[in-house]
């Protein structure tokens, strides 16, 4: 089994923060929905399932019923930047349920828990110095 990369942003400081676990726990679920973060080793926290991408990195498109690659034509919306009004792309994408492929998984905090993330997440350098 795939490495799951969950990465968790905290849109009132404006920073994210990446987990990575073995296995994914929020198998067939849809984007948009709110899950608990216990999961993920966040007690207390409420999140929502916001984006992510396959193995081989096509983005997790919200309004493409299941899951799987499909081919879409795409004028707006996430997976498209910049293009000029009337243009389309055509774009591969993965359907909006989350399953064994998907290896990240963006999530949105809704209710934060007892702890502050910058807590359960600790810096990288002091990460090594605790080593």
């Amino acid at each position: 089994m795939t490495e799951v990369k969950f990465v968790v942003n905290d849109t009132k400081t404006g920073k994210s923060y990446q987990k990575v676990l073995e296995e994914n726990p929020y198998l067939n679920k849809k984007i948009g929905d709110k899950v608990t973060g216990s999961e993920i080793g966040l007690n207390g926290y409420e999140l929502e399932i916001k984006g992510g991408s396959d193995k081989s990195g096509c983005p997790i498109r919200y309004d493409m019923p299941g899951f799987g690659k499909k081919k879409a034509l795409l004028s707006s919306g996430p997976c498209v930047k910049g293009l000029k009004k009337g243009k389309r792309i055509k774009k591969t994408v993965v359907g909006n349920i989350i399953n064994q492929d998907i290896v990240q998984v963006n999530l949105k905090v809704l209710k934060e828990g007892s702890q502050k993330l910058e807590e359960l997440f600790p810096k990288k350098e002091e990460a090594k110095a605790a080593a």
